[in-house]
């Protein structure tokens, strides 16, 4: 059995629910109970796709990203972006690090002098990541199940998704086109 393990992880996404492979990997140690493993795909199809949602545990709803020659995995909805998916927020032009979930943005230190000088900051913490694998070639994600608590955690909740469901049904194009024509 081969391992390959990434630090954390445009085609058209590739979407679909998880069931539940072997509950350990030859990555994991054994010195705990290991954590359930989640079957994404294999390393071919991810890679192909670029990125590949996923509803894991029936509750989790991750993106799995092909980046540099790395895949990652972290919440699909996005803390800044009203649980829409994004990597960079459309409205506040945040960007997320694929490693780590950190909120990052421009800052200027000085906006008096010219020409600006910007570099980035970090926000903290932003987003939750996962632990990604690979197996045989198979792409396996562990959940991140720490408790600090994240802020993309709030949309990965029965609630958001029942909310959400209500919010985006009554905003579909094809109902927008209905009622046009009314």
């Amino acid at each position: 059995m081969s391992c390959e393990e990434n630090p954390t992880p445009s085609s058209p996404p590739i979407t679909s629910q998880s069931s539940s492979p072997p509950s350990s990997s030859p990555c994991t140690s054994s010195s705990s109970s290991p954590a359930p493993s989640h079957f994404i795909g294999t390393r071919e199809e991810v890679i192909r796709a670029r990125r590949v949602t996923k509803l894991v545990n029936g509750s989790r709803d991750i993106l799995v990203l092909y980046h540099q020659g790395a895949l990652h995995a972290m919440d699909m909805r996005c803390y800044q972006f009203n649980g829409r998916s994004c990597i960079v927020c459309p409205w506040h032009k945040y960007k997320i690090t694929l490693s780590e979930g950190k909120g990052l943005y421009q800052a200027v230190d000085q906006p008096t002098l010219r020409p600006l000088r910007t570099h980035w900051r970090s926000r903290g913490v932003k987003q939750r990541v996962h632990r990604v694998f690979v197996v045989d070639g198979d792409v396996y994600v562990t959940l991140n199940d720490s408790g600090d608590a994240v802020e993309s955690d709030a949309y990965q909740t029965e609630r958001y998704r029942a909310m959400a469901r209500r919010t985006f049904s009554h905003t579909s194009p094809e109902r927008d086109k209905h009622n046009k024509n009314k």
